[in-house]
Protein backbone atom coordinates (compact mmCIF):
# COMPACT_ATOMS: atom_id res chain seq x y z
CA UNK A 1 0.00 0.00 0.00
CA UNK A 2 1.20 3.62 -0.84
CA UNK A 3 1.23 4.05 2.98
CA UNK A 4 4.53 1.37 3.66
CA UNK A 5 7.65 2.82 3.29
CA UNK A 6 9.47 1.28 0.63
CA UNK A 7 11.66 -1.75 2.40
CA UNK A 8 15.32 -1.65 2.49
CA UNK A 9 17.95 -4.56 1.93
CA UNK A 10 18.25 -4.26 5.73
CA UNK A 11 14.83 -5.39 5.96
CA UNK A 12 14.83 -8.53 4.10
CA UNK A 13 16.12 -12.02 5.20
CA UNK A 14 16.59 -14.80 3.16
CA UNK A 15 15.14 -18.09 4.39
CA UNK A 16 15.65 -20.85 1.99
CA UNK A 17 12.65 -23.50 1.06
CA UNK A 18 11.30 -23.97 4.27
CA UNK A 19 9.38 -21.59 6.07
CA UNK A 20 8.31 -22.40 9.17
CA UNK A 21 10.67 -25.28 10.60
CA UNK A 22 8.51 -26.15 13.88
CA UNK A 23 6.63 -28.10 10.97
CA UNK A 24 9.38 -30.40 11.07
CA UNK A 25 8.82 -31.83 14.41
CA UNK A 26 5.61 -33.74 13.73
CA UNK A 27 7.74 -35.58 10.83
CA UNK A 28 10.17 -36.27 14.17
CA UNK A 29 7.47 -37.84 15.87
CA UNK A 30 5.44 -40.06 13.19
CA UNK A 31 6.30 -43.50 14.46
CA UNK A 32 8.25 -44.99 11.47
CA UNK A 33 10.67 -47.67 13.61
CA UNK A 34 13.00 -47.63 10.35
CA UNK A 35 13.38 -44.06 10.35
CA UNK A 36 13.80 -43.78 14.03
CA UNK A 37 16.74 -44.22 16.24
CA UNK A 38 16.61 -47.59 18.81
CA UNK A 39 15.24 -46.81 22.04
CA UNK A 40 17.74 -46.96 25.12
CA UNK A 41 17.38 -47.40 28.68
CA UNK A 42 19.40 -44.93 31.23
CA UNK A 43 21.45 -46.90 33.13
CA UNK A 44 21.83 -45.74 37.14
CA UNK A 45 24.98 -44.62 38.34
CA UNK A 46 27.13 -47.54 40.14
CA UNK A 47 27.23 -45.53 43.52
CA UNK A 48 23.78 -45.56 43.81
CA UNK A 49 22.54 -49.18 42.37
CA UNK A 50 23.08 -51.12 45.97
CA UNK A 51 19.28 -50.11 47.01
CA UNK A 52 19.80 -51.47 50.57
CA UNK A 53 21.91 -48.02 50.98
CA UNK A 54 20.39 -44.37 51.84
CA UNK A 55 21.63 -42.33 48.63
CA UNK A 56 22.95 -40.22 51.59
CA UNK A 57 24.92 -42.73 52.80
CA UNK A 58 26.49 -43.20 49.11
CA UNK A 59 27.07 -39.42 48.92
CA UNK A 60 28.99 -39.10 51.47
CA UNK A 61 31.31 -41.56 50.83
CA UNK A 62 32.33 -40.17 47.56
CA UNK A 63 31.31 -36.85 45.13
CA UNK A 64 28.65 -38.54 42.22
CA UNK A 65 29.30 -37.23 38.72
CA UNK A 66 26.44 -37.47 36.44
CA UNK A 67 26.03 -37.23 32.74
CA UNK A 68 22.84 -37.33 31.74
CA UNK A 69 20.84 -38.92 29.67
CA UNK A 70 22.97 -41.73 29.44
CA UNK A 71 22.95 -41.76 33.28
CA UNK A 72 18.99 -42.25 34.69
CA UNK A 73 17.66 -38.72 35.86
CA UNK A 74 15.25 -40.40 38.27
CA UNK A 75 17.65 -42.79 39.54
CA UNK A 76 19.63 -39.77 40.43
CA UNK A 77 18.08 -36.66 40.69
CA UNK A 78 14.73 -37.29 41.41
CA UNK A 79 15.96 -40.20 43.48
CA UNK A 80 18.29 -37.41 45.62
CA UNK A 81 15.04 -34.91 46.29
CA UNK A 82 12.23 -37.77 46.69
CA UNK A 83 15.02 -39.12 49.30
CA UNK A 84 15.51 -35.74 50.79
CA UNK A 85 11.73 -35.12 50.90
CA UNK A 86 10.61 -37.88 53.34
CA UNK A 87 13.98 -38.03 55.34
CA UNK A 88 13.28 -37.35 58.95
CA UNK A 89 16.67 -36.46 59.29
CA UNK A 90 16.68 -33.53 56.38
CA UNK A 91 16.37 -30.17 58.07
CA UNK A 92 15.79 -28.00 54.77
CA UNK A 93 15.57 -27.88 51.21
CA UNK A 94 16.65 -25.27 48.37
CA UNK A 95 16.62 -25.14 44.97
CA UNK A 96 16.69 -22.89 42.12
CA UNK A 97 13.86 -23.97 39.37
CA UNK A 98 13.86 -22.32 35.81
CA UNK A 99 12.07 -24.97 33.61
CA UNK A 100 10.45 -28.22 35.09
CA UNK A 101 7.96 -30.17 33.26
CA UNK A 102 4.64 -31.45 34.30
CA UNK A 103 3.93 -33.09 37.43
CA UNK A 104 6.89 -33.99 38.10
CA UNK A 105 8.44 -36.25 40.78
CA UNK A 106 10.33 -32.65 42.15
CA UNK A 107 7.75 -30.42 41.84
CA UNK A 108 6.00 -33.57 44.00
CA UNK A 109 9.12 -34.19 46.55
CA UNK A 110 9.17 -30.32 47.18
CA UNK A 111 5.27 -30.34 48.03
CA UNK A 112 6.07 -33.30 50.11
CA UNK A 113 8.31 -32.08 52.18
CA UNK A 114 6.94 -27.99 53.14
CA UNK A 115 4.10 -31.03 54.33
CA UNK A 116 6.38 -32.89 56.79
CA UNK A 117 7.26 -29.54 58.46
CA UNK A 118 10.54 -29.35 56.28
CA UNK A 119 12.22 -26.02 55.14
CA UNK A 120 11.66 -25.81 51.52
CA UNK A 121 12.62 -22.73 49.66
CA UNK A 122 12.09 -22.62 45.99
CA UNK A 123 13.77 -19.71 43.44
CA UNK A 124 11.55 -19.68 40.57
CA UNK A 125 12.35 -17.41 37.67
CA UNK A 126 9.33 -16.38 35.96
CA UNK A 127 11.23 -14.79 33.30
CA UNK A 128 12.21 -18.31 31.59
CA UNK A 129 12.07 -17.94 28.04
CA UNK A 130 8.64 -19.55 26.71
CA UNK A 131 7.72 -21.29 30.22
CA UNK A 132 6.75 -17.98 31.69
CA UNK A 133 3.39 -19.37 32.21
CA UNK A 134 4.49 -22.60 33.33
CA UNK A 135 6.70 -21.45 36.22
CA UNK A 136 3.84 -18.92 37.43
CA UNK A 137 1.59 -21.96 37.88
CA UNK A 138 4.25 -23.72 39.58
CA UNK A 139 4.86 -21.17 41.76
CA UNK A 140 1.94 -20.98 42.91
CA UNK A 141 1.17 -24.30 43.25
CA UNK A 142 4.05 -24.92 45.97
CA UNK A 143 3.18 -21.64 47.78
CA UNK A 144 -0.39 -23.47 48.13
CA UNK A 145 1.39 -25.95 49.93
CA UNK A 146 3.79 -23.89 52.09
CA UNK A 147 6.72 -23.85 49.56
CA UNK A 148 8.46 -20.36 50.31
CA UNK A 149 8.93 -19.03 46.54
CA UNK A 150 10.95 -16.53 46.10
CA UNK A 151 11.43 -14.75 42.23
CA UNK A 152 15.14 -13.90 42.71
CA UNK A 153 16.90 -10.62 42.29
CA UNK A 154 15.90 -7.56 40.02
CA UNK A 155 17.59 -7.43 36.93
CA UNK A 156 18.96 -10.40 36.87
CA UNK A 157 17.50 -14.14 35.52
CA UNK A 158 18.34 -16.80 38.01
CA UNK A 159 19.46 -19.61 35.35
CA UNK A 160 21.76 -21.83 38.08
CA UNK A 161 21.07 -25.04 38.69
CA UNK A 162 21.61 -25.70 42.22
CA UNK A 163 20.00 -27.69 45.12
CA UNK A 164 21.19 -27.49 49.23
CA UNK A 165 19.49 -30.01 51.02
CA UNK A 166 20.68 -30.22 55.08
CA UNK A 167 20.48 -32.87 57.25
CA UNK A 168 21.21 -33.25 60.74
CA UNK A 169 23.50 -36.47 61.41
CA UNK A 170 25.10 -38.09 64.81
CA UNK A 171 28.05 -36.04 63.91
CA UNK A 172 26.47 -32.72 63.35
CA UNK A 173 25.25 -30.75 60.57
CA UNK A 174 25.81 -31.62 56.79
CA UNK A 175 24.74 -30.22 53.95
CA UNK A 176 24.38 -32.33 50.84
CA UNK A 177 24.44 -30.43 47.35
CA UNK A 178 23.71 -30.73 43.43
CA UNK A 179 24.78 -28.43 41.20
CA UNK A 180 24.25 -29.23 37.32
CA UNK A 181 24.28 -27.37 33.88
CA UNK A 182 21.09 -28.93 32.88
CA UNK A 183 17.20 -27.81 34.31
CA UNK A 184 15.37 -29.88 36.59
CA UNK A 185 13.07 -31.52 33.77
CA UNK A 186 12.69 -35.19 33.39
CA UNK A 187 11.82 -34.47 30.02
CA UNK A 188 14.70 -32.90 28.55
CA UNK A 189 16.84 -35.14 30.84
CA UNK A 190 16.24 -37.39 28.01
CA UNK A 191 17.29 -35.49 25.38
CA UNK A 192 19.84 -33.03 26.49
CA UNK A 193 23.52 -33.86 27.48
CA UNK A 194 24.53 -32.61 30.92
CA UNK A 195 26.82 -33.18 33.71
CA UNK A 196 25.60 -33.50 37.54
CA UNK A 197 27.30 -33.32 40.83
CA UNK A 198 26.35 -34.76 44.08
CA UNK A 199 28.71 -34.02 46.84
CA UNK A 200 28.95 -33.33 50.01
CA UNK A 201 31.91 -30.67 50.19
CA UNK A 202 32.16 -27.88 52.98
CA UNK A 203 33.14 -25.44 50.54
CA UNK A 204 30.73 -25.97 47.84
CA UNK A 205 27.52 -26.48 50.58
CA UNK A 206 28.92 -23.22 52.23
CA UNK A 207 28.99 -21.25 49.03
CA UNK A 208 25.42 -22.31 48.04
CA UNK A 209 24.36 -21.33 51.41
CA UNK A 210 25.39 -17.83 50.95
CA UNK A 211 23.81 -17.77 47.23
CA UNK A 212 20.80 -18.85 48.22
CA UNK A 213 20.93 -16.26 51.05
CA UNK A 214 22.18 -13.49 48.41
CA UNK A 215 18.67 -15.12 46.19
CA UNK A 216 16.30 -14.84 49.29
CA UNK A 217 17.43 -11.44 50.54
CA UNK A 218 19.12 -12.13 53.25
CA UNK A 219 22.91 -10.83 52.17
CA UNK A 220 24.58 -9.32 49.49
CA UNK A 221 27.36 -11.75 48.77
CA UNK A 222 30.02 -11.25 46.41
CA UNK A 223 32.65 -13.72 47.34
CA UNK A 224 32.56 -16.94 47.13
CA UNK A 225 35.35 -19.90 48.37
CA UNK A 226 35.61 -21.95 45.44
CA UNK A 227 32.07 -21.66 43.23
CA UNK A 228 32.63 -19.33 40.31
CA UNK A 229 29.15 -17.12 40.61
CA UNK A 230 27.44 -15.06 38.08
CA UNK A 231 27.42 -11.87 38.40
CA UNK A 232 29.56 -11.47 41.34
CA UNK A 233 33.19 -13.40 40.21
CA UNK A 234 32.46 -15.87 37.35
CA UNK A 235 33.58 -13.37 34.20
CA UNK A 236 36.85 -12.38 36.24
CA UNK A 237 37.89 -15.81 37.58
CA UNK A 238 37.64 -17.02 33.71
CA UNK A 239 39.57 -14.22 32.49
CA UNK A 240 42.23 -15.14 34.50
CA UNK A 241 42.24 -18.76 33.74
CA UNK A 242 42.73 -18.04 30.38
CA UNK A 243 45.52 -15.72 31.40
CA UNK A 244 47.27 -18.04 33.96
CA UNK A 245 47.24 -20.39 30.59
CA UNK A 246 48.73 -17.83 28.49
CA UNK A 247 51.32 -17.21 31.52
CA UNK A 248 51.92 -20.83 31.75
CA UNK A 249 52.82 -21.38 27.84
CA UNK A 250 54.92 -17.84 27.99
CA UNK A 251 57.31 -20.21 30.58
CA UNK A 252 57.20 -23.20 28.74
CA UNK A 253 55.15 -24.71 31.17
CA UNK A 254 51.97 -27.15 30.01
CA UNK A 255 49.29 -25.25 28.87
CA UNK A 256 45.95 -26.21 27.42
CA UNK A 257 42.09 -25.05 27.57
CA UNK A 258 39.13 -27.43 26.17
CA UNK A 259 36.20 -25.61 26.67
CA UNK A 260 32.21 -27.26 25.83
CA UNK A 261 29.31 -24.52 26.10
CA UNK A 262 26.41 -23.85 24.27
CA UNK A 263 27.51 -20.45 23.05
CA UNK A 264 30.37 -18.00 22.47
CA UNK A 265 30.02 -14.74 21.92
CA UNK A 266 31.30 -12.36 25.17
CA UNK A 267 33.73 -9.92 23.07
CA UNK A 268 35.83 -10.05 26.38
CA UNK A 269 37.03 -13.35 26.41
CA UNK A 270 37.47 -13.77 23.13
CA UNK A 271 39.92 -11.29 22.90
CA UNK A 272 41.82 -13.23 25.89
CA UNK A 273 41.35 -16.50 24.29
CA UNK A 274 43.00 -14.85 21.12
CA UNK A 275 45.87 -13.81 23.46
CA UNK A 276 46.03 -16.65 25.30
CA UNK A 277 46.57 -18.51 21.43
CA UNK A 278 48.65 -16.31 20.20
CA UNK A 279 51.23 -17.05 23.68
CA UNK A 280 51.46 -20.82 22.36
CA UNK A 281 47.97 -22.19 24.32
CA UNK A 282 46.56 -25.17 22.41
CA UNK A 283 42.91 -24.10 22.57
CA UNK A 284 39.94 -26.63 21.32
CA UNK A 285 36.23 -25.64 21.74
CA UNK A 286 33.25 -27.61 21.19
CA UNK A 287 30.52 -25.01 20.44
CA UNK A 288 26.93 -26.29 19.47
CA UNK A 289 25.52 -23.52 18.94
CA UNK A 290 26.62 -19.40 17.64
CA UNK A 291 30.41 -18.88 17.80
CA UNK A 292 31.77 -14.85 17.53
CA UNK A 293 35.69 -16.38 17.54
CA UNK A 294 37.63 -17.19 14.04
CA UNK A 295 40.08 -20.21 14.32
CA UNK A 296 42.84 -20.39 12.42
CA UNK A 297 43.69 -16.91 11.70
CA UNK A 298 47.10 -16.54 10.99
CA UNK A 299 48.87 -14.96 13.73
CA UNK A 300 45.66 -14.34 15.82
CA UNK A 301 44.28 -17.61 16.79
CA UNK A 302 46.84 -19.77 14.83
CA UNK A 303 46.48 -22.60 18.06
CA UNK A 304 42.73 -22.28 18.10
CA UNK A 305 40.11 -25.12 16.58
CA UNK A 306 35.86 -24.86 16.99
CA UNK A 307 33.81 -27.72 16.57
CA UNK A 308 30.50 -28.13 16.85
CA UNK A 309 28.21 -31.54 16.92
CA UNK A 310 24.96 -32.32 16.16
CA UNK A 311 23.61 -35.63 16.56
CA UNK A 312 20.98 -37.80 18.37
CA UNK A 313 20.95 -35.83 21.64
CA UNK A 314 20.78 -31.52 22.10
CA UNK A 315 24.96 -31.30 23.38
CA UNK A 316 23.56 -28.69 26.78
CA UNK A 317 26.27 -29.21 28.75
CA UNK A 318 29.24 -26.34 29.71
CA UNK A 319 32.58 -27.97 30.72
CA UNK A 320 36.08 -25.90 30.78
CA UNK A 321 39.44 -27.59 31.17
CA UNK A 322 43.04 -26.02 32.23
CA UNK A 323 46.19 -27.71 32.18
CA UNK A 324 47.52 -25.11 34.65
CA UNK A 325 51.40 -26.40 34.33
CA UNK A 326 50.26 -29.49 35.15
CA UNK A 327 47.71 -29.47 37.60
CA UNK A 328 44.91 -29.93 35.70
CA UNK A 329 41.65 -27.99 37.25
CA UNK A 330 38.18 -28.67 35.52
CA UNK A 331 34.65 -27.12 36.03
CA UNK A 332 30.99 -27.23 34.92
CA UNK A 333 28.16 -25.43 35.22
CA UNK A 334 25.01 -23.72 33.86
CA UNK A 335 27.14 -20.53 32.08
CA UNK A 336 27.78 -20.12 28.32
CA UNK A 337 30.32 -17.95 27.85
CA UNK A 338 28.32 -14.65 26.69
CA UNK A 339 27.60 -11.32 28.14
CA UNK A 340 24.03 -12.72 29.25
CA UNK A 341 25.41 -14.91 31.52
CA UNK A 342 28.95 -13.11 32.98
CA UNK A 343 26.38 -9.48 33.75
CA UNK A 344 22.84 -10.37 33.45
CA UNK A 345 22.55 -13.56 35.06
CA UNK A 346 22.59 -15.88 38.20
CA UNK A 347 25.03 -18.43 37.38
CA UNK A 348 27.03 -21.17 39.00
CA UNK A 349 30.15 -22.73 37.89
CA UNK A 350 31.29 -25.44 40.36
CA UNK A 351 35.27 -26.91 40.29
CA UNK A 352 35.47 -30.71 40.09
CA UNK A 353 37.66 -30.91 43.23
CA UNK A 354 37.60 -34.72 43.22
CA UNK A 355 40.30 -35.34 41.17
CA UNK A 356 39.90 -39.57 40.52
CA UNK A 357 36.37 -38.12 38.44
CA UNK A 358 38.85 -36.49 36.14
CA UNK A 359 39.83 -38.58 33.65
CA UNK A 360 35.61 -39.28 33.41
CA UNK A 361 35.37 -36.10 32.24
CA UNK A 362 38.45 -35.98 30.17
CA UNK A 363 37.55 -38.86 28.69
CA UNK A 364 33.66 -37.02 27.34
CA UNK A 365 35.58 -34.15 26.10
CA UNK A 366 38.20 -36.46 24.09
CA UNK A 367 35.05 -38.46 22.91
CA UNK A 368 33.96 -35.10 21.31
CA UNK A 369 36.72 -33.69 19.84
CA UNK A 370 37.07 -37.40 18.10
CA UNK A 371 34.02 -37.57 16.63
CA UNK A 372 34.46 -37.56 12.39
CA UNK A 373 30.31 -38.12 11.90
CA UNK A 374 28.06 -35.49 13.65
CA UNK A 375 31.12 -32.98 13.95
CA UNK A 376 31.23 -29.91 12.18
CA UNK A 377 35.08 -27.48 11.60
CA UNK A 378 33.96 -24.05 12.55
CA UNK A 379 36.60 -22.57 9.70
CA UNK A 380 38.44 -18.93 9.65
CA UNK A 381 35.79 -17.94 7.26
CA UNK A 382 32.74 -18.74 9.70
CA UNK A 383 31.34 -21.64 7.61
CA UNK A 384 31.06 -24.99 8.98
CA UNK A 385 32.34 -27.98 7.41
CA UNK A 386 31.61 -31.69 8.49
CA UNK A 387 33.68 -34.29 9.16
CA UNK A 388 33.31 -37.10 7.41
CA UNK A 389 35.33 -40.48 8.28
CA UNK A 390 36.52 -40.80 4.66
CA UNK A 391 38.40 -44.42 4.69
CA UNK A 392 38.60 -44.09 9.18
CA UNK A 393 36.28 -46.16 11.03
CA UNK A 394 32.77 -44.01 11.68
CA UNK A 395 33.61 -42.65 14.70
CA UNK A 396 30.22 -41.10 16.44
CA UNK A 397 30.42 -39.28 19.90
CA UNK A 398 26.82 -39.99 20.70
CA UNK A 399 27.12 -43.65 19.93
CA UNK A 400 30.03 -44.43 21.86
CA UNK A 401 28.65 -42.84 25.16
CA UNK A 402 25.40 -44.97 24.71
CA UNK A 403 27.76 -47.66 25.25
CA UNK A 404 29.91 -45.57 28.81
CA UNK A 405 28.27 -42.71 29.48
CA UNK A 406 31.83 -40.91 29.75
CA UNK A 407 33.15 -42.43 26.36
CA UNK A 408 35.77 -44.46 28.46
CA UNK A 409 36.96 -47.85 26.63
CA UNK A 410 35.10 -51.37 27.27
CA UNK A 411 37.80 -52.03 29.80
CA UNK A 412 38.01 -49.23 31.64
CA UNK A 413 35.43 -48.79 34.75
CA UNK A 414 34.13 -45.51 36.58
CA UNK A 415 34.56 -47.75 40.03
CA UNK A 416 38.64 -48.38 38.91
CA UNK A 417 41.21 -46.37 41.15
CA UNK A 418 42.20 -43.34 38.86
CA UNK A 419 45.22 -43.91 36.79
CA UNK A 420 47.46 -41.68 34.81
CA UNK A 421 46.44 -40.89 31.76
CA UNK A 422 47.09 -37.50 29.45
CA UNK A 423 44.47 -34.28 29.07
CA UNK A 424 42.44 -34.02 26.12
CA UNK A 425 44.07 -34.27 23.36
CA UNK A 426 44.85 -31.67 20.80
CA UNK A 427 43.44 -31.67 16.65
CA UNK A 428 47.19 -32.29 15.78
CA UNK A 429 47.95 -34.75 18.93
CA UNK A 430 45.04 -36.98 17.72
CA UNK A 431 46.10 -36.79 13.96
CA UNK A 432 49.92 -37.88 15.02
CA UNK A 433 48.21 -40.71 17.37
CA UNK A 434 46.45 -41.60 14.21
CA UNK A 435 49.77 -41.82 12.15
CA UNK A 436 51.14 -43.78 14.98
CA UNK A 437 48.27 -46.43 15.03
CA UNK A 438 48.46 -46.91 11.57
Amino acid sequence: PPEMPALTEADLVETGPLLDLGDLMWLATMEIPELRDPPFVAATPPELRDTSRSIFDAIRERDILLHHPFDSFPASVEHFLTSAAVDPNVLAIKMTLYRTSGDTAIVRALTEAAQRGKQVAVLIELQARFDEVNNITWARTLEGFGVHVAYGLPGLKTHTKTVLVVRREPDGIRRYSHIGSGNYNSKTAHVYTDLGLLTTSPSIGADLTDLFNTLTGFSHQTQYRNLLVAPANMRRRFTEMVDREADHAAAGKPARITAKMNALVDPDIIQHLYDASQAGVEIDLIVRGICCLRPGIPGISDNIRVISIVGRFLEHSRIFYFANAGIEELYFGSADWMPRNFDRRVEVITPVEDVSLHPRICSLLETCLADNRQAWDLGSDGTYVQRKPGADPVFSAHERLLVNSWGLPPQSSVDAPPTARDAPLTARERLARQDVDA
